[in-house]
C-alpha cells in the first residue's frame, strides 16, 4: 500500500512540476520558437484547456477500463505529450502537444483518487488522497524551481524531457506496485454521467470553482505583488514560492486526517480560513516577515481545501465516483482562468497591487455559502458515502465516510 500511494504521488509530482514550470520558462519559450512572451502564455491556457475537456471525456471512454490500466495509458499519454512539447518545431505544434500534454490530468487525479481511496480502510480513505496530492504540493518546492533551473541553464526543451522521464518513473511504478481493480459490472459512461447529475456533485464542482478561484486570485499575481509591495528582489521569488509550497504540502498533511473524522466543518473551516488570510495578505503584504508568514498559512488554507472537496464529490456520487472526481481538477483549472482573471480585473481598474488578495477573500467567501448550501441540502437526505470497496453493491456501515 505505501508503495501504491508513492506511486500515485510520483503521477502527481510529474503534472504538478510540467503544469507550473512552464510559466516560469515563459521567457526562454518566446526566444526558442520565436514569439512575444505574452504569445507565449497562450500554451499555459492550452495545457488548462487539455485539462478542462480531458477530464470529463476521457473518464467517459475509460469507464470500463480497470483502473490500474486505465492509469498506465494515461501516464503514457502525459509522457507522450511531453515529448511531444520537447520536440515542438513551432509555437502551433508546441501549443498543441501542451494541449494533449493537460488532456491526461485530471483524468489521472481522479483515477487515482479513486485507487488511492480503494487502497486502505473506509476511515483512513482521505489521507491516502492526500497522500497522493502530496505530489503535487512537493513539485512546488522541488520540482517546479528544479525544472525552472533546467530550463533557463540548458533551454525549457530540456525541462519538458525531464517531466517526461518522470512519467516513464511514474509509469513503471504504477505498473509494479499498484494492484488490480476490477470494474464492477454495472460501469460504463451512462453510470458515471447519470451520477454527475446528482445536485450534490454540482454544488461541489462550484464550490471548487469559486472558493479555489480566490486562492488563484493571489498566486497568479504573486511575484508582481511581492516585488512590487514587498519590496523582494526577482531572484529571491524561487525561494519565496517554494516557501508558499511549503505551506501547501502542510496542508495537504493536516486535510487527510480532519477530513476523515469530519469532511463537510473540514471543508467549510478551510475556506473560512482562507478567506480570512487573504484578508490578513492585504494588510501584511507592505512588510517582508509577515507577508511571508501569511503566505504560509495561505498556501496551507488552500491546500486545506482540496482533500475534502474531492472527497466529498466521491461521496455524492456514490458508486460511480471517477468521472466527478476527474472533473474536479476541470473546476481547479476553470477556478485558476476564473480567479487569474477577476484579480488582473481588479489590477487594471486601479485598485492596487494588493487588491487580488481582497478579490480573492470575496470568491472564499462565496464559496464557502455555495458549500453551506450543500450542507443545508445534505441534512434530511441521510449519510453521504464514499464506495471504498471495488464491488458495486451498496456499502455497509463499515464502508462509509461520513460527509458532515
Amino acid at each position: 500500500m505505501p508503495l501504491a500511494l508513492l506511486s500515485l504521488a510520483v503521477v502527481a509530482f510529474g503534472i504538478g512540476t510540467t503544469e507550473f514550470a512552464t510559466m516560469g520558462l515563459l521567457p526562454q519559450i518566446a526566444d526558442g520558437i520565436g514569439v512575444s512572451v505574452p504569445q507565449a502564455g497562450n500554451v499555459v491556457s492550452a495545457y488548462a484547456l487539455g485539462v478542462v475537456v480531458g477530464a470529463p471525456v476521457l473518464t467517459g471512454i475509460g469507464a470500463r477500463i480497470p483502473h490500474k490500466r486505465l492509469l498506465l495509458l494515461l501516464s503514457g499519454l502525459f509522457v507522450i505529450g511531453n515529448v511531444a512539447s520537447a520536440l515542438a518545431p513551432t509555437f502551433g505544434w508546441l501549443f498543441a502537444a501542451r494541449f494533449l500534454a493537460g488532456l491526461p490530468h485530471g483524468a489521472l487525479f481522479g483515477v487515482g483518487a479513486v485507487v488511492a481511496s480503494r487502497l486502505v480502510a473506509p476511515e483512513r480513505a482521505g489521507r491516502a488522497v492526500s497522500r497522493m496530492f502530496l505530489g503535487l504540493t512537493v513539485a512546488n518546492i522541488v520540482g517546479v524551481p528544479a525544472g525552472t533551473a533546467l530550463g533557463q541553464q540548458f533551454g525549457w526543451r530540456y525541462a519538458y524531457c525531464a517531466v517526461a522521464v518522470i512519467g516513464l518513473i511514474a509509469l513503471a511504478a504504477l505498473a509494479a506496485f499498484v494492484p488490480h481493480q476490477p470494474r464492477g459490472s454495472r460501469a460504463g459512461i451512462r453510470h458515471e454521467l447519470r451520477a454527475m447529475g446528482n445536485k450534490q456533485v454540482a454544488i461541489g464542482l462550484a464550490t471548487a470553482v469559486v472558493g479555489f478561484g480566490g486562492f488563484f486570485a493571489v498566486y497568479s499575481y504573486l511575484v508582481p505583488i511581492l516585488t512590487h509591495l514587498t519590496g523582494l528582489s526577482d531572484s529571491s521569488t524561487t525561494l519565496v514560492l517554494a516557501l508558499y509550497g511549503a505551506g501547501m504540502t502542510l496542508g495537504t498533511l493536516i486535510a487527510g486526517p480532519l477530513t476523515d473524522r469530519a469532511l463537510r466543518p473540514t471543508l467549510y473551516g478551510g475556506l473560512a480560513l482562507l478567506g480570512a488570510t487573504l484578508v490578513a495578505f492585504y494588510f501584511t503584504v507592505h512588510s517582508t516577515v509577515p507577508a511571508l508568514l501569511t503566505l504560509v498559512v495561505m498556501g496551507a488554507m488552500g491546500a486545506l481545501v482540496t482533500t475534502p472537496v474531492q472527497m466529498l464529490l466521491m461521496a455524492k456520487a456514490k458508486d460511480a465516483p471517477t468521472m466527478a472526481a476527474a472533473s474536479n481538477h476541470s473546476a481547479f483549472n476553470l477556478a485558476n482562468a476564473g480567479g487569474a482573471w477577476l484579480g488582473g480585473l481588479a489590477i487594471s481598474a486601479g485598485w492596487g497591487w494588493a487588491s487580488p488578495a481582497l478579490v480573492g477573500a470575496a470568491l472564499a467567501a462565496a464559496g464557502l455559502g455555495l458549500a453551506f448550501t450543500g450542507g443545508l441540502m445534505d441534512r434530511g437526505s441521510g449519510n453521504s458515502e464514499v464506495i471504498t470497496s471495488s464491488g458495486t453493491k451498496a456499502p455497509t456501515e463499515t464502508d462509509q465516510v461520513t460527509a458532515r
